[in-house]
């Protein structure tokens, strides 16, 4: 399967990744980054959003296509499973947070970033989903300590 200039599926798993961040930050208006450190957050912030453009857009990249049908079954099975078990520790994590739950929060959407990237062969995704990964990581940890102190 080959996409144009736009990867629909990239973009769905987007979406989907976001509906449950829309809804937390509507429940939780006043929460503030309580992590101390500008270059992390910087980081998490160019991976976010270098992630969320890319999903969808095949910036630098020859052929925005899957190699085979094992590779493309792999990316629609594997982002499933991963969102699904995001929206599963979500919806944990509004009801009982705890630290472990946030580093799941933080590692589940890298994986998707990640597992794209690879699969499509789109190695500025890949790039910007280590960078996203470190950042979302150090970020969620450090705010999940510092809210059980």
């Amino acid at each position: 399967m080959e996409f144009g200039w736009i990867n629909v599926f990239g973009a769905g798993w987007v979406i989907l990744m976001l509906i449950p961040n829309i809804i937390c930050a509507l429940k939780n208006k006043g929460e503030k980054n309580l992590c101390e450190s500008p270059a992390m957050n910087v980081i998490e912030q160019i991976g976010r959003y270098g992630c969320i453009v890319l999903m969808w857009l095949p910036l630098l990249v020859k052929k925005f296509a899957f190699a085979g049908v094992f590779e493309m079954l792999l990316y629609l099975a594997g982002n499933g499973i991963l969102l699904l078990a995001y929206w599963i520790a979500f919806a944990v994590w509004m009801k009982h947070r705890s630290v472990g739950l946030a580093l799941t929060l933080a590692i589940l959407p890298a994986c998707i970033f990640l597992q794209s990237g690879i699969l499509l062969r789109h190695w500025l995704l890949v790039g910007f989903a280590v960078l996203f990964a470190v950042g979302h990581i150090y970020v969620t940890l450090q705010n999940a300590i510092r809210r059980e102190q």
